[in-house]
């Protein structure tokens, strides 16, 4: 299973969200001066490693806006760990206007 299909799957058992997209942008940052497992280099922009996460969910209401990031951090930790180098989170309660 990908890192994108395991991330989804925790996301959706967790905040059973109305609506949820996790975007793979680690294309985005080809080019990019990248550290990873100790050795320095320049990233090719493929595989895993740079995602968004757009979720809205019941479970951020009452939630300011750095719980809510706290929360989705926690649960995607082990992915963290494991070579996901950034992880954009956008999230948002039913009702509240996103940009997206």
């Amino acid at each position: 299973m990908s890192i994108q299909s395991t991330m989804e799957n925790k996301l959706k058992a967790a905040f059973s969200p109305e609506r949820l997209t996790v975007i793979n942008e680690s294309h985005l940052h080809a080019g990019h001066h990248h550290v990873e497992h100790g050795h320095e280099g320049v990233f090719d922009g493929t595989g895993e490693t740079h995602f968004r996460v757009r979720i809205v969910s019941q479970n951020f209401a009452g939630m300011n806006r750095i719980e809510r990031h706290r929360a989705v951090n926690q649960l995607l930790a082990d992915e963290l760990k494991a070579g996901v180098h950034a992880l954009a989170i956008e999230p948002a309660a039913p009702g509240e206007k996103t940009r997206w």
